[in-house]
């Protein structure tokens, strides 16, 4: 995460994270969490990652929830889904600033990773697919 741009954040809608887990089993969830309240504004499970994806579950959640251009941050991982042209043109569309986390630093997402042990070490976490 960029330094200090958590503790600037005022209100809700300025400063998501996203990220995917791939679980115990063959699939992945990607998620993006607001900052400033904890609420995740998105998520996606997948079989596969692509860009295009991504792209699509950003579009629905800036849609719903009323994302003006210039008004938010997407703090993200360095994964390929992320950094693929079909997202880059799509928050470049949407007037969302990218920022991606640093090559190998496996705890520049801290809060979204925290969400993410959390739901994976309940008992009724799927294993597979349905």
């Amino acid at each position: 995460m960029p330094k200090n741009k958590a503790g600037q954040v005022k209100h809700l809608g300025q400063f998501w994270i996203g990220t995917t887990s791939i679980s115990r089993s063959v699939f992945g969830r990607r998620q993006h969490l607001d900052i400033f309240s904890r609420k995740v504004v998105g998520w996606q499970v997948y079989e596969n990652e692509s860009s295009a994806l991504a792209s699509e579950v950003m579009q629905d959640i800036c849609l719903r929830e009323h994302i003006a251009p210039g008004q938010v941050v997407l703090h993200s991982d360095n994964g390929s889904p992320m950094k693929g042209a079909a997202m880059l043109a799509t928050l470049q569309a949407l007037g969302v600033m990218p920022s991606l986390s640093r090559p190998s630093v496996s705890n520049d997402n801290p809060y979204s990773e925290s969400l993410f042990k959390t739901l994976k070490y309940r008992p009724d976490y799927p294993i597979s697919p349905s």
